[in-house]
């Protein structure tokens, strides 16, 4: 294991930094290993290992949509699946049914 030797020092909001720790403790992740783990993710991708997204009130049904908001969702959809961004369909139903058996699960 690599010798570590840098100290990581950063302000963050006392919530945020205890609903993080919280989870982090019950996945058995120390802190300083979950840090370690986002740094090596940025080095990989090059940058964020996430898309940072602004969360809005996006209307869920078709019904609920302007005919201009549904040409742009399906534009954005459009562009992501181009460039790339997207799943193949068996990925994402599998994606979908783990997180319907996960949800399951919990409120059992």
């Amino acid at each position: 294991m690599a010798n570590k030797t840098a100290n990581v020092n950063a302000r963050v909001e006392e919530d945020v930094k205890k609903e993080a720790e919280g989870i982090l403790n019950e996945m058995g992740i120390p802190v300083s290993v979950g840090i370690n783990m986002f740094y090596r993710q940025i080095i990989y991708c090059h940058g964020l290992p996430f898309r940072p997204v602004v969360p809005n009130n996006t209307p869920k049904a078709l019904s609920d949509m302007s005919r201009e908001e549904f040409d742009a969702r399906m534009a954005a959809g459009l562009a992501d699946a181009k460039a790339g961004r997207g799943l193949p369909v068996d990925e994402a139903f599998e994606q979908l049914l783990d997180g319907l058996v996960d949800k399951a699960v919990v409120n059992e």
